[in-house]
């Protein structure tokens, strides 16, 4: 399989600060991988990181086959304000805005495109409701929809499974195997190790450093479970970034 992302000794942070340092995986592409960890372990941060929102503090993120356009990130509910008076057609076309840009409007391939993306996610009918008036649930499915219609080869999800109906998590798994079926990249920030377990093959444990990388069964054991914790513990937050020493 081709290498899609490959980080090298990469520490990311903030205000030189690391949050997640000493990390050496590589990513092929077509793979389902799930990222876990304790509270406050760096998940977050790293999908940042690759997505482009956050500079390395040292070490690197090769992506040689991906521009932007190729990524497609799923942010946290709680980062969204939804007291914004935004339409559900408005915040799932955004899906489009590097094809549209920030100017031009809505053509009626489009609109049928949104409409196909709503339903793709179960919420025909939904396109002029506002997005302050939808359940948790039904506030993923958009954000779903959205990712649908940026048809990126990477897709970074960060807790899409958190406060949310266990019918609408079956039918966003069924969407996140389709898109592995059709030999796109996911990687998730989860904490459910059942769902990790079940669906996600490839599993990255972090605890600010990598605990464990490879085959889901082999990384989700309670020795590295344990190992996690424990290297959670008392964190130092005015760490400053260290350097590995090379022989």
């Amino acid at each position: 399989m081709t290498a899609v992302i490959s980080l090298h000794d990469l520490t990311l942070g903030y205000d030189r600060h690391p949050a997640v340092h000493h990390l050496d995986i590589t990513i092929e592409a077509g793979t389902l991988t799930a990222v876990v960890g304790p509270n406050g372990s760096g998940k977050s941060t790293l999908l940042k990181g690759v997505m482009g929102g956050l500079a390395p503090l040292s070490g690197q993120i090769d992506m040689p086959s991906l521009s932007p356009r190729d990524i497609a990130y799923l942010p946290q509910q709680s980062e969204i304000d939804r007291s914004f008076p935004l339409s559900v057609e408005d915040l799932v076309g955004m899906g489009l805005w590097r094809e549209v840009g920030a100017w031009r409007g809505l053509s009626r391939s489009h609109r049928a495109r949104i409409t196909s993306a709503l339903s793709a996610v179960g919420l025909e009918g939904f396109r002029t409701r506002t997005i302050g008036s939808l359940s948790g649930g039904q506030m993923q499915r958009v954000l779903f929809a959205r990712l649908l219609l940026q048809e990126a080869d990477v897709l970074l999800l960060d807790e899409p499974f958190t406060a949310i109906d266990a019918r609408t998590v079956e039918d966003l798994l069924g969407i996140i195997h389709r898109w592995h079926g059709e030999g796109r990249t996911v990687i998730a920030v989860l904490h459910d190790f059942d769902i990790v377990k079940t669906h996600f093959p490839q599993t990255l444990m972090l605890a600010r450093e990598p605990v464990a990388f490879g085959e889901t069964e082999t990384v989700l054991t309670a020795a590295n479970q344990l190992r996690a914790r424990s290297m959670s513990e008392a964190p130092d937050p005015q760490a400053g970034v260290c350097q590995r020493r090379t022989a």
